[in-house]
């Protein structure tokens, strides 16, 4: 009886793997090309689509490596992606039986605030901004950036949700 059981994990989780692994492409690959100060993220968005499928010390762990491979790019503030990015996972896994229902709103918000959430901790652990710029940062652009990750996210849940329910069997 275990033998089905983990076909069917498996048949779950490839998924999950190529959709972030794509993901992850776009992030570094199709990002680049659309400069400004609210840009999608979709590393944020593959880790939180990723988180609410695991289970949270996994989830932690995927944020960590995450987190390391953003720090990697950013050596002025290196280690505050790795932190923050394994909180956002490690919280979005505890909250997967409340925010990630196959409902387009609650979808949304939690993108939303799984965006915003990663922004605030990342200028204030990260410490190159301060004073106003910081304010402008967290009041501004980060909610913009939020919401153009959530719309993103929305829009890719929206196009890839028939390849991403379990079939039966």
């Amino acid at each position: 009886m275990s033998r089905p059981q983990q076909a069917t994990s498996v048949g779950s989780t490839l998924p999950m793997l190529i959709g972030f692994g794509l993901l992850v492409a776009a992030h570094f690959g199709v990002r680049p090309l659309f400069t400004g100060r609210a840009s999608v993220d979709f590393f944020v968005i593959a880790v939180l689509f990723a988180a609410v499928r695991l289970r949270p010390g996994i989830a932690a762990v995927v944020g960590c490596l995450s987190g390391l491979t953003i720090d990697a790019f950013a050596p002025g503030s290196f280690g505050a992606a790795t932190l923050v990015m394994s909180c956002i996972a490690f919280g979005a896994s505890w909250t997967k039986a409340v925010f990630f229902a196959d409902h387009f709103a609650l979808t949304t918000a939690f993108l939303f605030v799984g965006k915003w959430t990663f922004d605030i901790g990342y200028l204030l652990v990260g410490g190159g901004t301060r004073g106003t710029e910081l304010m402008v940062q967290l009041l501004i652009w980060a909610p913009l950036s939020a919401a153009c990750t959530a719309l993103v996210g929305l829009l890719l849940v929206a196009t890839f949700r028939p390849l991403l329910r379990p079939r039966g069997g």
